[in-house]
């Protein structure tokens, strides 16, 4: 037995786990393997490109940037916990195995980054309403100090968002199946498997996810209240449509991030829905952080304009 099941007391017969993926797809696995391995790479670099590109160009040294490269960053690590075990399974018939540790480490880590990208969105939802409701006290409110305490709170309150949920699973006994019926360690699928009641890990977790996405939804949808508000009152269509650009990028990948956790949570846990929450946990868990730079590049003018002269600068670096 592992020493991290003699550190549980014994709690667990259980030392292992299986992630069965979506295993169904086996003797067809290359095309979604190269679809995801694709995914993936383009996830990174992307989002690494976009982090560069920030730190470079000084005309990117703004609040919505600062709060931008945050996200890269996070999307990076984010995606980075969940696809290597993916693509693995893709390639295992019968599934691939995860230490009970590991699982739950991935547990805690996919947890926090989820908290930390829902608390960075409001964020950045609250960067666009000072900016647009009030441009001239922007700097002013939104100075280097209070983007540094913005971003730093919302890490270490992601990262502080479920450690008891996580203590309290390891106080949980694993004696039946090892099967998990995912890709990754998620909460339920994980906690179906306990012999013990999980009655009260289940409410808790419901009310402490419950609040901690609700009210920063709450919070980000009251931002954009108070922008449209705003913008519809600009008198100018130039203006409207300068502001308004400056909220689509923001909103797009607001929009895919809560829409994906609503359909996961929404969809009837029944085992006919078990594969479309799979699909539905591939847009938050994937989708979205390939959205990040695609969006933010392919919209965003003060984004392409400094790749465009980073691309400039690179091809006559190389040409001396």
């Amino acid at each position: 037995m592992h020493m991290t099941d003699v550190e549980r007391g014994n709690q667990s017969d259980i030392t292992e786990f299986i992630l069965c993926g979506f295993r169904n797809l086996y003797p067809f696995q290359t095309g979604p393997f190269v679809l995801v391995l694709l995914t993936y790479i383009t996830t990174m670099a992307g989002n690494t490109l976009i982090i560069v590109t920030i730190l470079v160009d000084k005309g990117l040294h703004t609040p919505m940037y600062f709060f931008l490269g945050n996200l890269s960053f996070l999307d990076i690590w984010y995606t980075s916990n969940i696809v290597p075990k993916m693509l693995q399974g893709f390639l295992a018939e019968k599934g691939v195995a995860i230490s009970f540790s590991g699982c739950v480490t991935q547990l805690y880590i996919f947890g926090s980054q989820a908290a930390t990208e829902i608390l960075l969105l409001t964020v950045m939802a609250y960067d666009r309403y000072l900016a647009i409701c009030n441009p001239l006290r922007y700097m002013t409110l939104m100075n280097w100090r209070v983007c540094i305490k913005l971003a730093s709170c919302s890490w270490l309150g992601g990262f502080l968002f479920n450690p008891v949920l996580v203590a309290w699973i390891y106080r949980l006994r694993f004696c039946g199946p090892n099967e998990i019926d995912h890709f990754f360690c998620d909460f339920m699928p994980l906690v179906k498997l306990s012999c013990s009641d999980t009655h009260l890990i289940t409410l808790a977790s419901f009310l402490l996810a419950a609040t901690a996405t609700l009210i920063p939804f709450l919070l980000t949808l009251t931002s954009y209240a108070f922008i449209i508000a705003a913008i519809v009152k600009n008198p100018s269509s130039t203006g409207r449509q300068k502001a308004f650009s400056t909220c689509t990028s923001h909103l797009t990948v607001v929009s895919t991030f809560y829409g994906a956790l609503a359909m996961v949570y929404i969809v009837p846990k029944a085992n006919s829905a078990v594969n479309l929450n799979k699909i539905f946990s591939l847009l938050y868990s994937l989708v979205t952080p390939l959205l990040n730079p695609l969006v933010y590049s392919l919209r965003n003018k003060d984004v392409n304009d400094a790749l465009r002269t980073m691309a400039a600068r690179l091809m006559d670096f190389r040409r001396r």
